[in-house]
Order: C-alpha cells, then sequence, then structure tokens
C-alpha cells in the first residue's frame, strides 16, 4: 500500500467520528469558552472542521507562517450547517491532495517555517499525518471535553461514551 493511500485510509476512519461530534456541537453555545485563555466552542469546532484542508499547504516543498497567516482567514462558522458544510469541503480538500501522490512525492521533504525559523523539517508523509491527521484528532479530543462541560451528550469516537454506550 502506497504511503498516500495508508493516509488516506487513515483518514477515512477519523472522519465519521469527526462528523458526530461536530453534528452535537449546540449552535446556541458557540460564544462559550471554558477559560478566557481558551478558544470558544464555535472557534475550536471551526477549526476542527477546517483542520483536514491544511493539507493543501503540504503540497509544496515548505510553509511559511509568517506568508500563510498573512493571507489565511480562519473558519468562523456561524451555524451548525455551515460547521458541517466546511467539514465535508475539508475532507475533499484533503482525498483530492493525496489523490494519484506516489511514495517518492510522500518522502520528499517538507518544511514548516516562519521566516528563517524552521520549525521542523521532515517528510511530507510525517507531515501530514502529523498536522493533517493528529492535528485534527487532538482538536476533536479538547470538542469533546467542551462538550461535557456544557452538559452536552459527548458522541462515541474509538468506542462508547458515558453518553452513548453502544456505537
Amino acid at each position: 500500500m502506497s504511503l498516500a493511500t495508508s493516509l488516506a485510509a487513515d483518514f477515512q476512519s477519523e472522519i465519521d467520528a469527526t462528523r458526530r461530534v461536530l453534528g452535537a456541537v449546540p449552535e446556541s453555545k458557540f460564544a462559550w469558552q471554558p477559560h478566557k485563555k481558551s478558544m470558544t466552542l464555535g472557534r475550536l469546532a471551526s477549526h476542527v472542521a477546517e483542520n483536514a484542508g491544511f493539507i493543501t499547504g503540504m503540497m509544496e516543498p515548505e510553509m511559511d507562517f509568517e506568508v500563510v497567516s498573512a493571507q489565511w482567514k480562519p473558519l468562523d462558522a456561524k451555524s451548525a450547517k455551515e460547521l458541517l458544510t466546511a467539514f465535508e469541503a475539508s475532507v475533499k480538500t484533503f482525498n483530492d491532495q493525496l489523490a494519484g501522490k506516489d511514495d517518492a512525492f510522500m518522502k520528499g521533504t517538507w518544511t514548516m517555517r516562519a521566516g528563517p525559523k524552521v520549525f521542523m523539517s521532515v517528510p511530507r508523509h510525517e507531515a501530514i499525518r502529523t498536522i493533517g491527521l493528529n492535528h485534527m484528532i487532538h482538536h476533536r479530543g479538547q470538542l469533546t471535553v467542551y462538550l461535557r462541560l456544557l452538559d452536552v451528550p459527548v458522541p462515541s469516537t474509538y468506542g462508547p461514551t458515558a453518553d452513548h454506550p453502544m456505537m
């Protein structure tokens, strides 16, 4: 199995769990935040929804945060529908960007920097797994904690929850 195919399969296994968690986010609580240093629920959910689309920046040899941050406008979903629509677009972007990529491309070095400061320089497939997949899973986990704090039933991800004992 190619590296791109393997990443796409891993990503596919996370899509339904992420969709369930995003679907549980109450639109009426988008402005809520658990702490002044924390993202609001709406911003965190928006970040989870848009995260897989960040793979586009990994198709080039490097990404410079100074350039990207000047151009990037973070998703700020105003409704549950907008949140899920953005997630579906992000899923499509992830899958489209991986389609047809061979192992030589996936093993190529990808660098993340901010001007002259290099944060990482790793094989592209490692960057995609770390930033495109694990990053989304990390923030999805945060989102489940937000849901619990709001007393919103937490959907299953890898197994049952106190609210959804059977998958």
